[in-house]
């Protein structure tokens, strides 16, 4: 049986974190869906379009992906891309509180869909997209927490 995991986020904008748990994805399943939704509870920096767009070109040479924009519920989507796995990535000890509650709701959803926790590499621990947009805000230098593409289009977008 194939096993596919579908890590999903805003990914506004990807970060080398986000791409670092995603090559090492890719080893480990058959496919990794990358799924990019809207986060509710946020304004977009950059539309759901863009952000496809920017993550295919970021993950270019990484053949076991597929990159798509979702607007269900995660385990509604993850059954309809016939994925077993939700990853979910952990930064931080303050993650895993509100990592765990969605994994147990989405467990209630949905009892055939596992979640995984993965962590970043240290030097990526500590970056997250909220982070790379403020200091952008501030016309700060982001290159180390983005690829050149992904930086290009933030400095076109301000």
């Amino acid at each position: 049986m194939k096993k596919n995991a579908i890590y999903p986020g805003s990914f506004d904008p990807i970060t080398n974190g986000h791409i670092d748990l995603i090559k090492r994805a890719s080893k480990l399943f058959d496919t990794v869906i990358i799924g990019i939704t809207q986060n509710s509870k946020k304004v977009a920096f950059l539309s759901v379009k863009d952000r496809i767009e920017s993550v295919e070109t970021a993950l270019q040479g990484i053949d076991n992906i597929k990159v798509l924009g979702f607007d269900t519920l995660l385990v509604d989507f993850a059954e309809a891309q016939n994925a077993q796995i939700i990853l979910r990535g952990l930064r931080a000890v303050s993650d895993f509180e509100y990592e765990f509650q969605l994994s147990g709701m989405n467990k209630h959803l949905n009892p055939n869909i596992e979640t995984l926790f993965m962590t970043p590499a240290e030097k990526y621990a500590n970056i997250s997209s909220s982070l790379v947009r403020e200091i952008l805000s501030l016309n700060g230098d982001i290159s180390a927490f983005v690829p050149k593409n992904i930086e290009i289009l933030l400095k076109e977008t301000i």
